[in-house]
């Protein structure tokens, strides 16, 4: 039989995990409540990063990022990276020092990612300057 300790450790361990950003999110517009698209959240050498891997409104499924620059002017938003480089903050609670974009105004931000609820809802926060932005995203997987 494993000691008291050790069963605390392997639970906590098991917290840890699920209230991670990784995984599938359903992205909600903060405005009107309606779910937006699915992005999915990997962790990779490089930290953490988003994708959107599918646009839920038929009528945008085919969206370009008109307004974005670069390499993403004009590309698919379905299949888009939209977060990047985000890494665990020391402090454990959540994640930041990457970057998010917002395809529809073709605007990069920083990013703190904190998982709320055991895990099963996402506070996204982009932030430019002194001014942020949250939304809630609900964990699909």
């Amino acid at each position: 039989m494993k000691p008291a300790w050790m069963l605390f450790l392997s639970l906590a361990a098991i917290a840890q995990a699920a209230a991670s950003p990784v995984g599938l999110w359903r992205t909600i517009d903060p405005e009107t409540r309606a779910a937006e698209s699915l992005v999915r959240i990997v962790e990779t050498p490089a930290g953490l990063s988003g994708r959107i891997e599918r646009v839920l409104d038929p009528a945008k499924a085919t969206a370009r990022c008109a307004a974005c620059g670069g390499a993403r002017k004009d590309q698919p938003v379905q299949g888009m990276a939209i977060i990047e480089g985000v890494r665990r903050h020391t402090s454990g609670r959540h994640w930041d020092g990457g970057s998010i974009l917002d395809p529809k105004n073709g605007k990069t931000y920083k990013v703190r990612l904190t998982p709320l609820d055991g895990g099963k809802r996402l506070e996204v926060r982009g932030m430019l300057g002194p001014f942020h932005r949250d939304q809630f995203w609900e964990r699909v997987e």
